[in-house]
Order: C-alpha cells, then structure tokens, then sequence
C-alpha cells in the first residue's frame, strides 16, 4: 500500500522577479528566493510552479527538485494575460497560486492569494500617471478597479505590507481585515554579488560623471513621487549651497524625461552641459548604488503616497541619513530614524533639508537610529510569514 500523500502544488507569479519589475520586482525576487531556500530536500511540504516572463526566465535558477518554472509570454496589465492565463494555470493543476500584484486574471480557476502593496491607483488616478489617450487612459482605470476589487473579494488570503495599507484597503473596498495579513518587506544586501573596494569609489564617480557633495533620491519617477516638487525646492537649496548637487537615479523612461524637461526649464540640467547640479544616471547595479548610498550627504523622498517604501530603509541599511514625507505609511516604516516634512509645502520641505545640510551631528543620530530601524525587516521572515500564509490559505 503506497502511503505516500501528494505533495501540494503552489504557484507563484514572478513575471515581476528582479530588476525588471522595480521596487515589485525587488519583493517578488526575495520571496520566491527565500521560500524555495526555506525547505530542506528532506522535508518538502509543498511543489512550486514559478511563472516567469521572457525577460527574466533565464535569471531565475535552482537545483531544487520541487521547483519547476514556466515561461509566460503574457504582459501583465493587458487584455491577454485575462484571457489566456487562466489557462496556462488551470494546465498545472494548482492547489494555490500567490499573485504578488493586484492583476488576478478574474477567471483564475485555483484558489489564490493576492500581495495588493498599495492603492496608488485608486488615490492618484491622474493623466499624469500615464501615457495613453485620455479615452484608453480612464478606460483601463476602470479595468484596473474591477480587477482589484475582484481579487480582494476571492482571495482567500490578502497580503499586504503595512498597517496603513490595510486600513486603506478595508476602508476602500470594505474588504473583511480578518483576512488581511501585513507581512513587511526586508531590506537587501546590495553588495552581495559585487562587494565595492574602496579604490573603485574613484572610478564609479569618474564612469557616472558625478560631482561630490551630494543629495540622492532612488526611485522610479511616477507622479505621486513628487520629483518635480523636489526639484523647484533644490533650486532654491542650490541658490543658497551652490556646491551641493542632487543625484536622481531611476531606469530612464517617459516619467524621468518628464522630470529632466523640469529640470532644464529651472536651468539644474541640460544634456549638453558640462556644469550640471542635477544628475540623472539612469539605470544603476546594486552594487554601484550600494556606493551612491554610502557616499550622500542624505536621501530625500518627497512622496506623496506609499504602501511601503524600501528606498529610505536600503538608504538606513548604507549608512546614509533620510529625510522624508510625513505620508501614509512612510511614519509607520521609517519610524524615529528620519527628519519628516510636508510634501504639499514647500517652504518647509526646503527648511528640512537645509537643517540636515548644516548638521553633521544630527545626520551621525540619524545613521545610528536607522541601523536600529533596519534590524526589524528581514526578506527572510517575510518569506517565512508568506509561507505560513499558503498553509492557512491550503487550510481554509
């Protein structure tokens, strides 16, 4: 008699997984990696079918026997990833699939859990946000809110990555909180894979054409991000501190040009100019932001709205002092470890930087209170609250 009991079959959609998918792609990356490596070879609970795209199935790899991947040429957000996934999923005979964005197919067969980050696309619906026609741009709002509203009612399991965010979605939607669960993200070790030695510094400044001190925002360049804001009250801060120059490192597309237009009609940039105060490196390794970290006077993030944001705690991991916006989630995550301003003011966004500016003293306290700060997120003990999820979610 074969007493053998079938192991349960979990999916995971990492077509986010890595670089490709921004600060998403950061979580899914470490989650599917730390889950997969949480399971010894001799106790395998769970299979897990991993659905990636074509843009990062080959950076997806293991030699674990209970982990099969599977190319998905579908872009999320689009009519055929509704319509055709459904299949692809329904072929491998799920117990539970993870879906770690809000874009469940509405008519995935297996039961599912769903990661919803944030609503920024409920709170900031806003032509600005995109670069289609006004009649596809509001046509697709409306998809997008079917498409949450539909994954918040029939996951078993909804995971999100703060208190604040929670509260938003029960408040939004009237969605059960008994069946949301926070899991906070962690913060990554930039330098694993590449670690800098201290005679490179020279180099990466020379190879990025950067010019020290300076001010630094991560990030992509989304207008709920508040870069245009941040760059009216750098202006004012370099009329004062001509010395001072601001890095904004993002993959360059439509929203950082949109930024760098800002830029060169305050005259901080211009792509033929040699006298710059306003950099924009585009795309950079994490071992080389690991560097852009470690060496600003402090990071700035004047957003308007996050669910989480991992930019100021990787900036709290790299020794380097944060100055932020006092919204949404930003005082739950960051805690006691960063000067606050109001994003919508500018004077005292403007008097909050000059203050970290002038005192060296305060930005050696912030950079002690964040490795404080930091000690309480972990990717490992997201991945492992994840995984207790599946069994609760495999339970119900």
């Amino acid at each position: 008699m074969n007493n053998k009991i079938a192991k349960k079959r979990i999916g995971i959609d990492a077509r986010f997984y890595g670089p490709l998918g921004k600060g998403l792609g950061r979580y899914v990356q470490e989650v599917v990696d730390n889950i997969i490596n949480l399971q010894s070879e001799s106790d395998l609970e769970f299979e897990y079918v991993i659905f990636l795209s074509p843009d990062n199935f080959n950076e997806f790899n293991t030699d674990k026997k209970n982990v099969k991947k599977i190319l998905v040429s579908l872009r999320w957000y689009s009519w055929r990833e509704q319509l055709f996934f459904p299949f692809v999923l329904k072929r491998e005979k799920l117990d539970l699939i993870h879906f770690p964005h809000f874009n469940v197919p509405l008519l995935t067969p297996s039961p599912f859990v769903v990661t919803i980050h944030d609503l920024i696309l409920t709170r900031f619906p806003s032509r600005r946000a995109s670069i289609l026609p006004a009649s596809l741009y509001w046509l697709k709002q409306a998809a997008y809110r079917v498409v949450i509203k539909a994954a918040i009612k029939r996951a078993r399991i909804i995971i999100t990555v703060s208190e604040f965010t929670k509260q938003d979605i029960v408040k939004k939607f009237k969605a059960d909180a008994k069946k949301i669960f926070v899991t906070y993200e962690g913060v990554a070790d930039l330098e694993k894979k590449n670690k800098i030695e201290n005679s490179s510094e020279n180099r990466i400044l020379d190879f990025y054409r950067i010019n020290s001190p300076f001010i630094l925002y991560v990030g992509n360049a989304y207008p709920h991000k508040n870069l245009e804001t941040l760059l009216s009250v750098f202006k004012n801060l370099h009329n004062s501190y001509p010395n001072i120059n601001l890095i904004m490192i993002g993959k360059d597309d439509y929203f950082y040009r949109r930024v760098k237009d800002k830029a060169k009609q305050l005259g901080l940039w211009d792509e033929s100019s040699s006298r710059n105060c306003v950099f924009f490196p585009g795309f950079v390794p994490d071992a080389d932001l690991a560097y852009f970290y470690k060496k600003a006077l402090f990071y700035v993030f004047p957003s308007l709205y996050e669910g989480f944001g991992l930019p100021p705690l990787e900036a709290m991991a790299h020794s380097c002092p944060v100055v932020s916006s006092n919204q949404a989630s930003l005082p739950e995550i960051i805690g006691d470890a960063a000067i606050y301003f109001n994003p919508y003011d500018q004077e005292e966004m403007l008097n909050k930087l000059k203050f970290l500016l002038m005192n060296e003293d305060y930005r050696l306290i912030l950079i002690e209170k964040g490795k404080k700060i930091i000690s309480k997120f972990s990717w490992l003990e997201c991945a492992r609250l994840t995984l207790n999820i599946y069994s609760r979610a495999l339970n119900k």
